[in-house]
């Protein structure tokens, strides 16, 4: 499948989302490949768990740019399909009876934090940062961004990512219990391989129960939150404050949106 690798080590699935050229960012291509990999894992008993990375050094930059500058001559049903589309391949991961692990280098933006979010556990590279980068674009968080770190952050730092759009350190995550595991730069793949190998070798019946369980402590909050979602994300996708945000990025400038509001 396009933009989507992948590999199976029989105990478990590594999903490779190689979109390099775009710092990964989301395809509809590695949207089924994602897909796939969860219905497989969740079809096959000899597999313990899926291991959820991006290709050359990076996890995921977010949402397809292309998307984002055609989404506002897209019909309002149109722009709800793809925000919902996101929402329900964030809940194939909490509904797929396998742990899901996120192996995070470089760095995961926008809806690559969501995914990685969305994820059972987390390992970062020590140098990786997250960024909840909607506000830069003039946009909302979607993915269920805001649910997860509403469950896992103090409410002030889900506030402060959410509002600023910088980033904030893996370690500090760590520090607060958000992220499973922090290692050196350029081993967070194998260390994440190394916990899925550990998981395949336990009870998969109650591991299945245990991720149940949890999974439905979420879904209160998070089911919630990706149905709320998709009206202010579907109206800013169109929203001028949307259209400066993205003129900015693509120039390489900061965006002015004050002078939104004066004219």
């Amino acid at each position: 499948m396009d933009n989507c690798e992948i590999i199976d080590r029989d105990t478990h699935l590594v999903v490779v989302n190689t979109n390099p050229a775009r710092r990964n960012a989301l395809t509809s291509g590695f949207y089924a490949g994602l897909r796939a990999a969860l219905a497989q894992a969740a079809a096959e008993p000899r597999i313990g768990a899926v291991v959820l990375t991006g290709a050359e050094g990076f996890f995921c930059a977010g949402g397809d740019l292309t998307m984002l500058m055609n989404a506002p001559r897209m019909a309002e049903s149109e722009r709800r399909h793809h925000i919902a589309d996101l929402a329900a391949l964030v809940g194939a991961i909490l509904d797929c009876p396998r742990p899901v692990i996120a192996a995070v280098e470089g760095g995961a933006a926008g809806a690559g934090f969501s995914l990685a979010m969305a994820c059972d556990l987390i390992v970062a590279a020590e140098d990786a940062g997250f960024t909840a980068s909607y506000i830069n674009a003039g946009l909302v968080p979607d993915g269920g961004l805001t649910g997860s770190l509403m469950g896992a952050l103090p409410p002030a730092l889900a506030a402060e990512l959410c509002l600023s759009g910088r980033p904030v350190a893996a370690a500090r995550l760590h520090t607060l219990g958000a992220i499973n595991a922090v290692v050196p730069s350029g081993q967070a793949l194998a260390a994440a391989e190394d916990i899925a190998a550990r998981l395949a070798s336990g009870p998969a019946v109650a591991q299945a129960a245990i991720k149940g369980l949890i999974v439905n402590a979420r879904r209160v909050l998070m089911d919630r939150q990706l149905e709320a979602e998709i009206t202010p994300m579907a109206a800013a996708l169109a929203a001028p404050e949307a259209a400066e945000g993205i003129a900015a990025f693509l120039g390489k400038r900061s965006p002015d949106f004050a002078a939104l509001r004066r004219n």
